[in-house]
């Protein structure tokens, strides 16, 4: 299992976040509509100053301006990216009737819209397309204003006031667009940090439990053949099922706060206890020395999965279980018998329990892999591999533990029978 790292966030700043920060897509939208605000401004200040300022040019001026400003919003706003082409293109052409139909009552006071315009074409139109009508648009009013005769410097303000405001407005929205989709890919991580963690969840309570629970119950049936006829050897199997009862409650407790080690070496002794229990002839050999601690972890758990699984078929009467090192990968084999034969399967029935997947996931991660089926010798096998170093450490990260291992190699191997 890989390592799991946890941080804690330090309270005095996330505190201070929640006390001065707008949730994200809220703030950039602020931004964006209070950009929108200051050009809609700047253009009735603009036919304030150069037309006449009666009261129903004022009315009809603001009216016109809040209804392009408004078409501007819902052009700047994500959702519009998913737009059709019909209705992208629809709005668009009330907006260019909004920015040049009132030049012949406002003159070139009402010039300043070609920014907002310009924007829209940005922001609706495929870039090849998009950035020449861009420049066609805020050129337009320029090229207008030298028409009516106005000076150059009044032309070259037209053209910078539109090429600006136009990249800014478009600027503003693709931020915008940015930070939604920033915001929902976190959301989306978040769901899918829960989808792992229930899986997480899931599968280390199936590899902890199901051996404990199995091995529970075997001792139970143990104990009740054998109170009456050798009270004495009951007793013995009673403690040794406390035993196994509270290593469960430790393993269930642990389970909510990350996946505990194990130990090859450990698991082996323990499971040629249960098989003995069970009548089951066990040849145990461990001889793989000292294991890194996500590899022994992760061959214990295929140990004890293999186990469960043998306790579920009453008639195994011998299992062997051996672990080696072959150069740079250690090898785990589980072979038993009195599994039937091999054949067609009945309808219905899947050839691989949710543990063996789980095992399958465990040992990708680390960079192995498992094999189980049964052979023509009518023998189940379960064969495991994985690297003595994960892909998951970094390299000299674990040097003392790479010394240890040679020396633990040469200590005498674990042989039950």
């Amino acid at each position: 299992m890989p390592d799991r790292i946890r941080t804690a966030p330090d309270p005095s700043i996330a505190e201070g976040s929640r006390q001065t920060d707008l949730p994200a897509p809220l703030l950039a939208r602020a931004i964006t509509v209070t950009a929108l605000v200051c050009y809609a401004a700047v253009t009735i200040l603009n036919v304030l100053r150069w037309g006449e300022a009666s009261t129903v040019r004022l009315a009809v001026c603001i009216g016109l301006v809040l209804l392009v400003f408004s078409v501007q919003y819902a052009v700047s706003a994500p959702s519009a990216r998913s737009w059709g082409t019909r209705r992208r293109m629809g709005v668009l052409g009330l907006q260019v009737a909004l920015t040049y139909l009132p030049l012949f009552w406002y003159g070139i006071s009402w010039g300043s819209m070609e920014g907002p315009l310009a924007a829209s074409v940005l922001l609706t139109l495929k870039p090849a397309v998009a950035w020449p009508v861009y420049a066609l648009v805020v050129s337009s009013i320029p090229a207008y204003s030298l028409a009516l005769g106005h000076p150059v410097a009044q032309a070259a303000y037209f053209l910078i006031a539109g090429m600006l405001c136009g990249i800014v407005i478009y600027g503003l929205s693709r931020l915008t667009d940015l930070v939604h989709e920033v915001h929902e890919t976190r959301e989306n991580l978040a769901r899918m940090a829960v989808g792992r963690e229930r899986l997480r969840f899931a599968r280390d309570l199936h590899d902890l439990l199901g051996y404990s629970l199995s091995a529970i119950a075997l001792k139970g049936e143990l104990v009740h053949r054998l109170i009456d006829a050798r009270p004495e050897r009951a007793r013995t199997e009673t403690e040794e099922l406390l035993v196994v009862a509270r290593q469960a409650l430790a393993d269930v407790r642990l389970v909510s706060s990350g996946y505990r080690d194990m130990s090859l070496r450990d698991e082996a002794t323990s499971a040629a206890a249960i098989l003995a229990a069970a009548d089951i002839q066990a040849d145990v050999a461990i001889d793989c020395g000292r294991l890194h601690p996500v590899v022994d972890t992760v061959l214990a758990t295929a140990l004890r999965e293999g186990v469960t699984n043998i306790l579920r078929h009453s008639k195994v009467r011998r299992c062997s279980i051996s672990a080696t090192v072959d150069e740079e990968t250690v090898l785990l084999s589980m072979v038993n018998d009195g599994a039937g034969r091999p054949g067609p399967r009945p309808a219905g029935r899947t050839t691989r329990s949710s543990g063996l997947h789980n095992l399958e996931a465990r040992f990708t991660e680390i960079g192995g892999g498992l094999t189980v089926g049964l052979r023509e010798t009518g023998r189940f096998h379960l064969e495991a591999y994985a690297p003595l170093r994960p892909p998951t450490v970094e390299a000299g990260a674990h040097d003392g533990f790479r010394t240890d291992h040679r020396v633990a190699r040469r200590s005498r191997p674990i042989r039950q029978k």
